[in-house]
This record gives C-alpha cells, structure tokens and sequence, in this order.
C-alpha cells in the first residue's frame, strides 16, 4: 500500500520539485528489461517496435512520475538511458 500524504509539508514554498528529462538511446539497448523491472515508479514499460538489433527497447510512460533516482541509468549494462534534471 502506497504512503499517502494527508497534508503540506511546512516548508512547501520553499522546496523546489525535481522535474526529470529521460533519454533513451533505442539503437543501443539489448532489451534485457532491468530499467523496467527495477524503476520504483514504473516510469517505463516495453516498447512495441524493436530497433535494429531486434531488441524491444523501453519506452516513456509518464515522465512527469519520476523521482529523478537514476537508478535506470545506473543498472543499464549497456548505457542506453540518461536521466537528467530539467530546468524551472
């Protein structure tokens, strides 16, 4: 069962929301899914189209779920995600 949060932090107007901008390399991704299965927000899912080396690359979900973890881009054997922080 999810946290959920029944009130405002204090200092909401003070604390800046992290907005993160994924990038997938489709031509670099082997399709062994570990972005997927790993992403504690369940910001990716399995594409339908394969690139070119038959893979079935992620895809976007909603990017606007993302916690800027990074944990995608770090266990991507072969570094075919990049997650960065987007400018307010």
């Amino acid at each position: 069962m999810p946290l959920r949060i029944w009130r405002e932090p204090l200092d909401l107007d003070k604390t800046k929301v992290r907005r993160a901008e994924i990038r997938i390399i489709k031509e670099r991704c082997r399709g062994c899914g570990f972005c997927i299965e790993f992403c504690p927000k369940d910001v990716l899912e399995v594409s339908k189209e394969p690139n070119e080396k038959g893979a079935y690359p992620p895809k976007l979900v909603d990017e606007t779920r993302c916690a800027l973890c990074s944990f995608c881009q770090t266990v991507c054997p072969d570094v075919a995600i990049i997650t960065i922080e987007k400018e307010l």
